[in-house]
């Protein structure tokens, strides 16, 4: 068995502990968001969709996810 490495994040100005081999989609899978629904800030940098299986999540970044729903 394989031990995870556990990194410590801000996740909506909540700290949180995850594991070190997130990258900004996996994170958001484990969190049951759907990629296309969220806008994701990253250390005060706002991402392209279409980077987020390439960008990793490190010790002490910073994220803000902003999740749409729908309505009327």
């Amino acid at each position: 068995m394989t031990e995870t490495t556990k990194i410590r994040v801000q996740l909506n100005g909540k700290n949180r502990e995850i594991s070190d081999s997130h990258t900004v989609r996996t994170l958001l899978e484990e969190l049951e968001l759907h990629p296309g629904m969220v806008v994701v800030e990253l250390n005060r940098e706002i991402l392209e969709r279409d980077s987020y299986a390439d960008v990793g999540v490190a010790d002490g970044d910073t994220l803000e996810l902003v999740h749409f729903v729908g309505g009327g």
